[in-house]
């Protein structure tokens, strides 16, 4: 884990920047993991996301009460992608974007107080 700077994790997932410049690693950009997929974005991409991830919330779904009853469809960043996830699964994804983004603003508040 020494070639990345982890930025926010829970339990479904975790963001992180690339530290390693063998990777070829865009300091723009943020790597977010969760279930089966992998997401590179830009801090402006992760907004988006999170205003997807609330949109979606407000959808109306089936009525079944299953757990693992995937009825919210969740648009991504990428403009050709959709994702099915349950209710649960939302909650979790909503936490891991919006916890890296609070952290992404702390750590640039911080920096420019600390220039100042």
């Amino acid at each position: 884990m020494e070639d990345v700077d982890v930025i926010y994790h829970n339990k479904f997932g975790i963001s992180f920047r690339w530290q390693n410049p063998d990777l070829h690693a865009d300091p723009n950009r943020i790597q977010l993991v969760f279930k089966d997929m992998g997401f590179y974005l830009k801090k402006e991409e992760l907004v988006q996301f999170s205003g997807n991830i609330k949109a979606a919330a407000q959808q109306n779904c089936c009525n079944c009460n299953r757990s693992n009853c995937r009825s919210v469809l969740v648009k991504s960043p990428l403009l050709k992608m959709d994702f099915a996830v349950t209710r649960a699964e939302l909650e979790q994804i909503s936490d891991l974007i919006e916890g890296t983004l609070f952290r992404i603003n702390l750590n640039a508040y911080v920096n420019d107080i600390c220039r100042n």
